[in-house]
């Protein structure tokens, strides 16, 4: 591989499955001089990219009387999406700090995208709730004053009693029977320590990051749809015209 890859203007001519692979295969060579800025280049524009689909499928879901709601018995209404705040890029350095290098698409995620939750429901929709609806939430903006960071320590103290040597996961999202208020199994998570670009998630199944957030962006926001869904006029809707990613 050239040691100058021109990764970015690949990524914004459509070779975006070749980048990912070329960056993936690097793992945590990704970080060498040579690779990592143009890499970091990379994340930061995937992540524009998400963030200009989210705002697209959120409006379409307020448009079509979506109710984004906490997913407990209150119904609570939330605000679906915040923006990174201006801790953003403290936060993924007390990341690093405290579990190790995260994946550059975590960084761009922090610092670019911000906090996301789907969970709710939909006039003419009654599955939406049970259809995974996305939600990542890094940097925690939801919860008040440090309350993300007390919560992430104790989960790693508690991988660190019980893990039996598998991988830590740095909780993101609850899983999709707890977004549906069923009690069901841990939080979707990211592993860390990871230093290379792509990232992996441990969600419904695990997978790279990177393909976890095209899925659910692809799906119009509910990975866990049915094949039914899929072809119905909601999910057709909000996904339709989306950036590839």
């Amino acid at each position: 591989m050239s040691s100058r890859p021109d990764w970015l203007a690949r990524y914004g001519a459509g070779d975006h499955h070749g980048v990912w692979r070329e960056l993936g295969r690097l793992g945590d060579r990704v970080r060498e001089p040579a690779y990592a800025g143009e890499a970091q280049e990379v994340c930061d524009e995937w992540a524009r990219r998400v963030r200009i689909n989210l705002d697209r499928i959120i409006q379409r879901l307020a448009d079509q009387g979506y109710r984004f709601q906490v997913n407990d018995d209150t119904q609570t209404p939330v605000v679906p999406w915040t923006p990174p705040s201006s801790s953003a890029e403290e936060h993924v350095r007390w990341l690093e700090a405290t579990f190790g290098p995260v994946p550059m698409t975590v960084s761009s995620w922090v610092r670019v995208v911000g906090d996301v939750w789907l969970v709710g429901t939909h006039p003419r929709w009654p599955d939406a709730s049970a259809a995974d609806p996305f939600v990542l939430e890094i940097e925690g903006t939801r919860c008040p004053g440090d309350d993300m960071r007390a919560y992430l320590v104790g989960e790693r103290e508690a991988w660190e009693e019980y893990s039996d040597g598998e991988p830590f996961q740095l909780p993101v999202s609850p899983d999709a029977l707890h977004k549906d208020n069923v009690s069901g199994g841990p939080p979707y998570g990211i592993v860390l320590p990871d230093s290379g670009a792509v990232g992996r998630i441990v969600a419904a199944e695990e997978m790279s990051f990177v393909d976890y957030v095209r899925l659910a962006l692809d799906l119009g926001g509910f990975p866990g749809c049915t094949n039914q869904d899929r072809e119905g006029p909601v999910i057709s809707s909000l996904r339709a015209r989306l950036l590839p990613l």
